[in-house]
């Protein structure tokens, strides 16, 4: 694989852009949505099935895979792809944000983290440097920066310092990714919501050079009008030839509201997760499967939508199921999600390029806001 990783734009629609990100393994249409597979495997789904949704990339998690089956022995065994049965483009973040969520369990120092695991109670060492040589031993193509993310709401001095340690970081992680042609390292812009702070950050990453950049720090309960107000001009302080990834988001309207506002490519565990609890996304809105309102219901979760779940089942088994905890629920709502999710990503990906997003966007806005089909 000696192709080079490169970012192409295609079109842009107000800020919102359309583009093709090319990899030894494979092409990712951006606006992309990456399904989250945390210990190499998206839940409840094959990956041939979500493939099939139209995903172009999976996300793994660094900090589960380390404890979990080890990155070592993944490397044994022919690296994540292989070990996971995707031979397409992976992504994986650094682990720094799982393991600052670990609170009591963990001690933060210039050098990196140490932390106990949650599994085990063992100790480990997080640094830039180790965070690199995991990442490189999954081998996954796209590497994110090890980085602290403090949580919202915060106050500006310490959001500072940790947005200072974060770029001290990145300089770090980025002499350790060394030269890997074929794969890209992201640096991580943090910074809260100060405006300022998230311009220093951009600047220092451009100034250490990276293959793609990342909004960090969002999503981590600052609401999402916070969230907005900070894309409004946080994405235009990152270099225009190079993908822009919001970590972590989310919910289908952070998602429409995201790309409005110039991001690239986003992931998240809600359609996987809620698929599992019952928790549908639709065109029209969210169901929920489990209310007694589906059970005797013989239509489909979406009648326009042309996934397995509302091709071949109808609201009364879904219900049924899920309410049996029979396995399949999971399956199916999982696999309408993600097919949901993808729609909206080759929605906005044909609007922008035929320079029609605003009308797509009011449309995706009027449609949700009809809510739920009548019962029946």
């Amino acid at each position: 694989m000696t192709q080079q990783f490169s970012f192409e734009l295609k079109a842009t629609d107000g800020k919102a852009r359309t583009g093709v990100i090319q990899t030894p393994r494979g092409e990712v249409r951006t606006p992309a949505f990456m399904p989250v597979g945390t210990a190499a495997t998206v839940k409840a789904m094959m990956p041939e099935s979500v493939r099939a949704t139209g995903a172009d990339i999976l996300l793994g998690n660094t900090y589960h895979l380390m404890l979990r089956p080890t990155a070592e022995r993944i490397d044994r065994l022919g690296g994540l792809h292989k070990f996971m049965n995707w031979e397409r483009p992976i992504l994986t973040d650094s682990g720094g944000f799982q393991v600052m969520s670990l609170a009591g369990l963990r001690k933060l120092t210039e050098k990196g983290v140490t932390f106990k695991s949650h599994i085990d109670g063992s100790k480990h060492e997080l640094t830039p440097e180790r965070s690199m040589e995991i990442q490189r031993l999954l081998g996954s193509d796209i590497v994110m920066c090890f980085d602290e993310c403090p949580a919202l709401p915060a106050d500006r001095e310490r959001i500072a310092e940790s947005m200072r340690l974060s770029m001290r970081w990145a300089e770090r992680s980025r002499e350790a990714f060394g030269d890997r042609p074929g794969h890209a390292l992201f640096g991580i812009m943090q910074g809260g919501l100060e405006s300022d702070l998230r311009e220093e950050s951009a600047e220092a990453l451009k100034s250490i050079g990276f293959e793609g950049y990342a909004v960090g720090g969002l999503a981590v309960g600052e609401g999402q009008e916070a969230m907005f107000s900070c894309l409004d001009y946080a994405p235009g302080f990152l270099p225009e030839d190079k993908p822009r990834y919001l970590m972590g988001v989310g919910k289908p309207d952070d998602i429409v509201g995201a790309v409005a506002r110039g991001i690239d490519m986003m992931d998240c565990v809600l359609p996987s997760r809620s698929g599992r609890t019952g928790q549908v996304f639709t065109r029209r809105g969210v169901v929920n499967i489990k209310n007694a309102r589906h059970a005797d219901d013989p239509r489909p979760l979406d009648e326009a939508c042309s996934c397995p779940a509302c091709s071949n089942y109808s609201r009364a088994y879904l219900h049924h199921v899920f309410r049996a905890n029979e396995m399949i629920s999971g399956m199916l709502l999982t696999w309408h999600n993600l097919h949901y999710f993808q729609e909206i990503m080759q929605g906005m990906r044909d609007a922008i390029a035929a320079g029609t997003f605003d009308s797509w966007r009011s449309d995706f806005h009027a449609q949700r806001e009809q809510g739920d089909i009548e019962p029946i």
